[in-house]
C-alpha cells in the first residue's frame, strides 16, 4: 500500500478474511456483498472492500452500473488527486463515503441493477467485483370483506365467502386463505381462490383474491382471514387481515317453547309470556295455538310480530291448557312444532258460614267458618277490621258480642306453595239491641239568648231515630252502629228552666236523657261589674263638669241671664244649648243585664247614651 497505509475501502467487517487469510495473499482482492436490499424511497449503501499486497496504495477506484444492454456506465473515477463524477441519471442522488462506499438516495423502482467497483493497483493489476441492488416495498395490511348478503347452506352453487386486497407492494406478493386458523387449499369444484395481480402507474403492485367454498350449519361460528406473503432479505414475510365471520342461513333443527315465569308458579292475575325459540338463521315464522277440546285455536294475531313472543295478561283458570308454537322456515318450507301446558293456580268460592245464623243480641256468641276451593293446599287466617291477626285456621269463635266490639272480620285464604296467591272475604256480624246513649253534652253552661249546640250520641242496631223535646236545627251523623245528633238552639227562659230531652229509639226499645242547662254565673258577674264601673266613671265626669260651671259662675265669668249666657263647649257655634254626652262601650246585652239589675225597663239602646242638660 502507498505510504504504508491501509486502503480507505477496507471494511472492518471483513476482518477475519483480511487479517488472517488475505494478509498472506499476493494479489489484489476485492470483496462486495452480493445483494443490497433497500425499500423504495430509502438510501442504498454499497461497500467496496479491497486488499493490496505489501500495503501498497490504489491507483484509482471506479464505480459503474450495468445498463439494460449489459454495458457498464461509469459513475465515479477516484484517484489520489481527486474525485470525478460522471454525468449520468444518478448524478443528483449519488454520494461517496469516507470509505469510498457508494450511496444512492431516494431509491426508485427503476434502480434495481448491478453496481461494479473496480480498483487499479499499479503493478498489482486491476480487480473488480459487483453487487446486485434489490428494491422492495412492503405491502399494506390486507383488507378483507365478507359476503354482505349472507350465504344459505342450500345454495345451488359454490358461494363466495369473502374478498381480500393488498396494495402498494414490490415485487409482487401472493395471498393465501385461512379458516379457523388453518390454511385452505384449492379443491376441484369445491374450494377455489382466484387471484388478480395489477401493476399500478407507480410501478407498485396490487394483489386481490376471492375465496369460494361451500358452507354448512357449523360454519356459523367459523372465522376467515387472508394473508399476504412477500420476500425480504431472502426471507419470507407475511401480513394477516382481520378475521371475519359470514352470515350463514340454515333451517331450524330444534324448537323451544318456554313459559315466563315458570309454569309451576303462575297464579291468577299474573301476566304470562310464552317465548318460542328456534335455532335457525334467520328466525322462522312463528305461529301460536291453544287447544280447546279437539280443536286448536289460532292465537297468532295476539303475538308480537316476528318475535316468537305471546303475552297473556291477567290470566285466570280459563287460561289453563295446552299451548303450541309452530315454526316455518321460508328457505326450505320445513316446519317444527312444540307445545307446553300452562297451569294457572287459583282460589275461588271463598265464603263464610255463621252459626247461629239467626239474629244476634248483645252478649251472644257466634262461630264463623271460612271455606274455599283451590287445586293446591290452602291455609286460613282470621283478622279484625284493623288488620290485626286473630287466629290461624278456618274457624273463629267470638263471644260476648257488644256494640262496642269490632263486629267486622276478614278471612284470609292463602296458598303456601304459590307465593302471592291469596284472597280475602269480609263478614260483618250484626248485633241487635235497644239504643244506648253513650255521650251527651250535659250539664252545659250557657248565657241568656246565646246560640248553642246540643249533642247526643247513641249506639244501637237496627239504626235508631233521635228526637229532641225542643225545636231547633238538627244534624245527624251515622257511623256503623253509632248515631250522633247535633241540635242548634237559642237559649231562652223556658230552655233554662226545663232543659232538653234526647230520645233515641228503635224497634227493640227506647233510651232517653235530659241535658241540663246552667247559667254561666262567672260571665254574668264579670259583665255586671264592667257596667257598674262605667256608671261610676260617668257620674264622676258629671260631677267634675258641675264643679267647673259653679266655679266660673262664682267668678262672674258665666252670666246667669238668658240674654248673656255663654256656651262653654262651642264658642263659635249655637249657644242656646249646653249638652254633655256620655257613651257606654258595653254591648247591648250587657246593657240589658244592667237594666235588669237596676229594675229599669227601658230599651238597651236608651241606656247606651245619656244626655245631661246644663242650661238650668
Amino acid at each position: 500500500m502507498a505510504g504504508g497505509r491501509r486502503p480507505a475501502g477496507l471494511a472492518l467487517g471483513w476482518g477475519c478474511c483480511l487479517l488472517l487469510c488475505c494478509a498472506a495473499a499476493s494479489k489484489l482482492e476485492i470483496s462486495m456483498p452480493p445483494v443490497v436490499e433497500v425499500e423504495v424511497g430509502g438510501t442504498a449503501r454499497i461497500e467496496c472492500n479491497f486488499y493490496i499486497p505489501e500495503n501498497a496504495s490504489y491507483t484509482y477506484i471506479d464505480w459503474f452500473y450495468v445498463d439494460r444492454s449489459n454495458k457498464q456506465v461509469r459513475l465515479y473515477h477516484i484517484t489520489a488527486s481527486g474525485v470525478l463524477e460522471d454525468d449520468t441519471d444518478y448524478k443528483k442522488r449519488l454520494s461517496l463515503g469516507e470509505d469510498k462506499a457508494l450511496s444512492i438516495s431516494a431509491v426508485t423502482l427503476q434502480d434495481p441493477r448491478t453496481f461494479v467497483c473496480q480498483v487499479g493497483a499499479g503493478s498489482y493489476g486491476v480487480g473488480e467485483n459487483s453487487t446486485e441492488l434489490s428494491v422492495y416495498k412492503v405491502p399494506t395490511t390486507p383488507e378483507i370483506e365478507p359476503n354482505s348478503g349472507g350465504i344459505s347452506v342450500h345454495s345451488g352453487k359454490i358461494p363466495e365467502i369473502a374478498r381480500c386486497v393488498s396494495k402498494n407492494s414490490f415485487p409482487p406478493p401472493n395471498i393465501t386463505w385461512h379458516k379457523n386458523g388453518e390454511q385452505l387449499h384449492a379443491q376441484d369444484n369445491q374450494v377455489t381462490m382466484p387471484s388478480t395481480l395489477t401493476r399500478e402507474s407507480s410501478g407498485l403492485y396490487t394483489v386481490s383474491s376471492a375465496l369460494y367454498a361451500p358452507v354448512t350449519r357449523q360454519d356459523r361460528h367459523s372465522r376467515y382471514h387472508c394473508t399476504v406473503h412477500y420476500w425480504l432479505r431472502g426471507q419470507r414475510h407475511a401480513l394477516d387481515s382481520q378475521p371475519v365471520q359470514v352470515n350463514i342461513f340454515y333451517p331450524a333443527e330444534n324448537l323451544k317453547l318456554k313459559v315466563m315465569p315458570s309454569s309451576t308458579l303462575v297464579k291468577e292475575g299474573d301476566n304470562v309470556t310464552l317465548v318460542c325459540e328456534a335455532d335457525g338463521n334467520p328466525q322462522p315464522v312463528f305461529s301460536f295455538f291453544k287447544k280447546n277440546l279437539d280443536e286448536w285455536q289460532d292465537l297468532t294475531s295476539l303475538a308480537e310480530p316476528d318475535s316468537g313472543i305471546l303475552r297473556l295478561h291477567d290470566v285466570n283458570k280459563t287460561s289453563n291448557g295446552t299451548y303450541k308454537c309452530q315454526s316455518l322456515d321460508l328457505d326450505d318450507l320445513s316446519q317444527i312444532e312444540k307445545d307446553v301446558d300452562l297451569v294457572v293456580n287459583y282460589i275461588e268460592g271463598v265464603h263464610v258460614k255463621m252459626e247461629p245464623s239467626s239474629t244476634l243480641r248483645e252478649g251472644d256468641s257466634v262461630m264463623l267458618s271460612c271455606d274455599a276451593y283451590s287445586p293446591v293446599g290452602l291455609k286460613y287466617q282470621w283478622r279484625d277490621d284493623k288488620g290485626k291477626k286473630l287466629v290461624e285456621g278456618n274457624q273463629l269463635f267470638v263471644k260476648n258480642l257488644t256494640f262496642e266490639k269490632s263486629n267486622t272480620f276478614s278471612c284470609k285464604v292463602m296458598a303456601p306453595s304459590v307465593p302471592g296467591l291469596e284472597q280475602s272475604k269480609k263478614v260483618s256480624v250484626a248485633v241487635e239491641g235497644k239504643p244506648r246513649i253513650v255521650a251527651i253534652s250535659s250539664p252545659l253552661y250557657v248565657r241568656q239568648d246565646e246560640v248553642i249546640n246540643l249533642t247526643c250520641k247513641a249506639i244501637a242496631f237496627p239504626p235508631p231515630t233521635v228526637q229532641w223535646s225542643i225545636n231547633g236545627t238538627a244534624h245527624e251523623y251515622v257511623d256503623n252502629q253509632h248515631v250522633a245528633s247535633n241540635l242548634t238552639v237559642r237559649v231562652s227562659h223556658d230552655l233554662l228552666r226545663a232543659g232538653a230531652l234526647c230520645r233515641v229509639s228503635n224497634r227493640l226499645g227506647v233510651s232517653e236523657e235530659r241535658i241540663q242547662l246552667l247559667v254561666d254565673q262567672k260571665s254574668t258577674a264579670e259583665s255586671q261589674g264592667v257596667i257598674i264601673v262605667a256608671i261610676i266613671v260617668a257620674i264622676l265626669v258629671v260631677a267634675v263638669l258641675g264643679a267647673v260651671i259653679y266655679f266660673l259662675h262664682k267668678k262672674g265669668k258665666l252670666p246667669c241671664g238668658r240674654a248673656g249666657k255663654q256656651d262653654i263647649t262651642k264658642p263659635e257655634a249655637r249657644k242656646d244649648k249646653i249638652v254633655v254626652e256620655v257613651k257606654s262601650d258595653k254591648l247591648p246585652e250587657e246593657a240589658g243585664l244592667l237594666q235588669g239589675a237596676n229594675g229599669d225597663k227601658r230599651a238597651a239602646a236608651d241606656q247606651s247614651e245619656k244626655y245631661i242638660d246644663l242650661r238650668n
